[in-house]
């Protein structure tokens, strides 16, 4: 699966959201730098398929389909759109994702989500005070529980703090499983993301290549003559 998001914006002037191309897919990561104002929530809405853009254009595998880009796509902390309340005990979300997800949402399997995520010590913390990389882990892996979805939008995750590799090592065990994730996030995660994300691309392709290299043909041998005959000794 491939989206397309081809020289969007909203707004004028640039404002909230200037002209803007990016692309992601399965089995990968993407980083879409947006880091002023409602930048970042816009184009995750964008990305995601909720919002219409006033330019450009957003397709699913060579498709202008906004529809079906929302039943794929998943959209994660999007502030003010699909962010948790701050006041919310870690459990409480946990049990409310899963229920959207059509899930289990007893006490086991609550606590079993939030364990997986290394979280089991903040499940009655509030998500404001949950630290980012739990946070990030347990929200991206209950949307990617949601029936259907094949990618995810994680919006932002830098405005929580922490290091950004830990919500880029999140990002990368959804890519690894299948999911096209893009993470829009400001300029200096970016950068300190970029050369991590160009290095497993360049591994990943580098395997790829090597999975796809042919054999090599066998080398051709010539028949043994035939006692008595023209070409024999």
């Amino acid at each position: 699966m491939r989206i397309v998001v081809d020289a969007v914006s909203k707004g004028h002037d640039g404002i909230p959201l200037p002209a803007t191309s990016l692309e992601f897919e399965t089995g990968r990561v993407t980083v879409a730098v947006a880091e002023t104002g409602d930048q970042p929530t816009v184009l995750s809405l964008i990305a995601s398929g909720r919002m219409v853009p006033d330019t450009g254009s957003v397709t699913i595998d060579g498709v202008a389909d906004a529809g079906l880009i929302r039943e794929r796509i998943a959209l994660v902390d999007a502030p003010e759109v699909s962010d948790p309340a701050a006041d919310l005990l870690l459990r409480s979300v946990v049990k409310e994702e899963l229920m959207y997800a059509g899930r289990s949402t007893s006490r086991d399997t609550v606590a079993d989500v939030i364990e997986q995520a290394c979280g089991a010590r903040y499940a009655a913390v509030r998500m404001g005070d949950v630290p980012a990389a739990v946070r990030v882990r347990v929200l991206a892996e209950l949307a990617a529980f949601r029936r259907g979805v094949q990618g995810l939008v994680i919006t932002s995750p830098d405005r929580h703090g922490g290091d950004p590799r830990e919500w880029l090592a999140v990002a990368s065990d959804l890519a690894a499983r299948d999911f096209a994730v893009l993470v829009v996030c400001g300029e200096p995660s970016a950068e300190i993301v970029a050369p991590l994300l160009a290095a497993a691309d360049a591994d990943a392709d580098a395997e790829r290549a090597a999975t796809d290299e042919p054999e090599p043909a066998p080398a051709s041998v010539s028949p043994t003559p035939e006692p008595g005959s023209e070409f024999s000794a």
